[in-house]
């Protein structure tokens, strides 16, 4: 496996500026997840690392090497689409093999079926070799994709929104082996999502996009708890981060125009008066909605909480960000 740098990428397209001077470093060994929304820049940083598209300014060096003119194939990348991407009229063991018949790879074919044996067996589709990948269901498919990444061992595997398609429980179970596969094998990842879960349970690192710009680059726990930026604190967390103006609270510095609440950074005691306007019984937790001086806020409660709708309970912040006019976290 290897490092890979980003250094002062940028990209555009038709005159849209997909990608503005990023620069990234993704540790050898590390599993990163590409966070933002649509149009942020996540799958062009994808298609610049595998060399389906090349950048107009700057450089991509991968173990140390720089990358250009290099093709996809000289790259020594792996890459799994969000579509599944595999040959219908092949069975599972064909297209798990195929990458592996590369002439630049040379694998032998006793080789070739010990890979293909073994990734089927950790992707639990091992029974399913010999089905044509038409037979198979979505999730099936999907993993048969991902097996077709995970058969080889190339410097680094790229993932774009792999798990988006499949149902939630499918979703969880290969979540957990996703990452169990990452941390046994030592590979370098990098995985672009809309899920915040799957950021927060796979990633050993964070990044942040905006507008093809890079705001945040750290482990997730650095960035839900020291977020840099407004934008950043609204990446991560479910429920959402309670945004509110800074001054309905008293001691807010004076620079600060909203403060930031963590659903469970709101204290039930001592404080100012809120309604009750849901209670939402999850299981595990309980989300109190309330209304507080004509602004909604989400909190969380133990599970069990006698709290009803139109009841009035008494909050107070605790650990609050403070965010200037232009978004910034004041320290």
């Amino acid at each position: 496996m290897a490092d890979v740098v980003l250094q002062s990428i940028t990209k555009s397209f038709s005159g849209h500026r997909a990608l503005d001077d990023v620069s990234m470093t993704i540790p050898d060994g590390s599993f990163v997840v590409l966070l933002g929304p649509t149009g942020a820049g996540k799958t062009t940083t994808l298609r610049m690392i595998s060399g389906l598209d090349h950048p107009d300014r700057g450089d991509v060096f991968i173990g140390g090497r720089s990358m250009k003119g290099l093709t996809p194939a000289e790259r020594n990348v792996a890459m799994v689409f969000q579509q599944y991407s595999l040959y219908p009229h092949l069975t599972v063991r064909e297209n798990l093999a195929f990458p592996l018949k590369s002439p630049l790879l040379k694998t032998p074919p006793a080789e070739i079926e010990r890979k293909v044996r073994a990734v089927a067996e950790t992707l639990r589709i091992a029974h399913k070799l010999d089905n044509k990948a038409t037979a198979l269901s979505g999730g099936e498919m999907q993993r048969v994709s991902i097996g077709r990444a995970l058969v080889r061992t190339p410097e680094i595997y790229l993932m774009d929104e792999p798990l988006s398609s499949l149902d939630a429980k499918l979703r969880a179970d290969l979540r957990v082996e996703l990452k169990s596969i990452q941390a046994n094998s030592g590979a370098t990842l990098l995985y672009v999502t809309h899920d915040q879960v799957e950021a927060m349970t796979m990633a050993t690192h964070i990044g942040v996009l905006h507008h093809g710009r890079l705001v945040q680059f750290g482990s997730p726990r650095d960035v839900y708890e020291r977020p840099v930026s407004l934008y950043a604190a609204q990446r991560l967390g479910q429920p959402r981060i309670n945004v509110l103006p800074a001054n309905l609270f008293p001691a807010a510095p004076p620079r600060a125009a909203s403060i930031g609440l963590r659903p469970e950074h709101i204290r039930q005691g001592t404080g100012e008066d809120s309604l009750v306007t849901r209670v939402e019984r999850l299981g595990d937790q309980t989300r109190l909605h309330l209304s507080f001086r004509g602004h909604t806020i989400v909190t969380v409660t133990e599970p069990h909480t006698t709290r009803r709708d139109g009841e009035i309970v008494k909050i107070e912040p605790v650990d609050p960000l403070y965010f200037d006019a232009d978004g910034m976290r004041l320290a």
